[in-house]
């Protein structure tokens, strides 16, 4: 203790330097956050402006520590092998979770913003960390990919082990199919026009900015489609005939979207008597 206490020590003095680096480096990070809340309203933009500050806070202090301690070690190259070696037996999931980090932040399989699907868990973006990212989820047990108000924390790590499935990246549209089901006696060919003519109005403009993004995406992946306009197909099930309304739709408007498309297909059938919903039914017959 005496020995720590005296001045001239040169551990006493690496203990204060590394201190007064904290110290300085942490109310330097402070001020320059509330500097930057109060100048920037956006909330998107001060979100990454804060998570550029913070990462090279991180680094710096990491830096200048690191300065600070290897002053006077003869030999780094052995003591850094053997605890590269003790650090990648104990911690190789955290070592898996920073590697992760490292290739999302470069290759960019998603951003925050980006809704992605991974581990059987779907839902939007909203952090990126050193050692998990955030989603707030959807789905689940609520329909139509609608926000269920959870936040789920997933390790990096899942990136390299898990398939992921991108919602917006690339080719940012979906398809979304809407079934009727009407009954034989109807006239299924009227009813075929109809929601022809209602997907025409109140889906086509979508198929014009899919066909945009479709461009700027062939240019990175191999996306073909011979045909984006919305169409109708029909098949023959046990208990009617099922009309089957394709769209493009934007991940996040599928359910006002086909809440819509449902609204005017019910207006419309109902003005034709000759167009019939159909349901499980059972038929006796003496």
């Amino acid at each position: 203790m005496s020995d720590l206490l005296d001045i001239n020590n040169p551990l006493t003095m690496k203990i204060i330097y590394s201190a007064i680096t904290v110290i300085v480096t942490f109310f330097i990070y402070k001020y320059l956050l509330k500097f930057l809340h109060n100048r920037i309203d956006d909330v998107q933009r001060y979100y990454k402006t804060k998570k550029g500050i913070t990462y090279g806070y991180t680094v710096i202090l990491m830096i200048v520590t690191f300065i600070i301690w290897s002053e006077g070690m003869p030999s780094l190259s052995t003591y850094f092998g053997l605890l590269s070696a003790g650090i990648a037996i104990a911690l190789k999931d955290l070592i898996a979770n920073i590697a992760a980090f490292l290739f999302i932040v470069l290759r960019k399989p998603f951003i925050v913003g980006d809704r992605i699907e991974i581990s059987g868990i779907s839902g939007d973006v909203i952090d990126q960390r050193l050692f998990q990212f955030t989603l707030m989820e959807i789905g689940n047990w609520v329909h139509a990919d609608q926000s269920t108000g959870r936040i789920i924390h997933i390790p990096n790590s899942k990136i390299f082990t898990d398939p992921m499935a991108n919602y917006t990246k690339g080719f940012s549209h979906i398809w979304n199919e809407i079934e009727v089901l009407i009954t034989f006696e109807s006239d299924w060919k009227k009813a075929k026009d109809i929601m022809n003519r209602i997907a025409a109005v109140h889906a086509s403009y979508l198929s014009k900015d899919a066909e945009k993004n479709l461009k700027e995406a062939s240019r990175k992946f191999m996306i073909f489609y011979n045909n984006l306009t919305p169409i109708v197909y029909l098949d023959v099930k046990s208990d009617g005939v099922l009309l089957s309304l394709r769209y493009l739709i934007d991940p996040r408007h599928r359910r006002s979207t086909s809440e819509k498309l449902w609204e005017e297909i019910l207006d419309s059938f109902s003005r034709e008597p000759s167009i019939e919903l159909a349901y499980k039914t059972m038929r006796v017959v003496k």
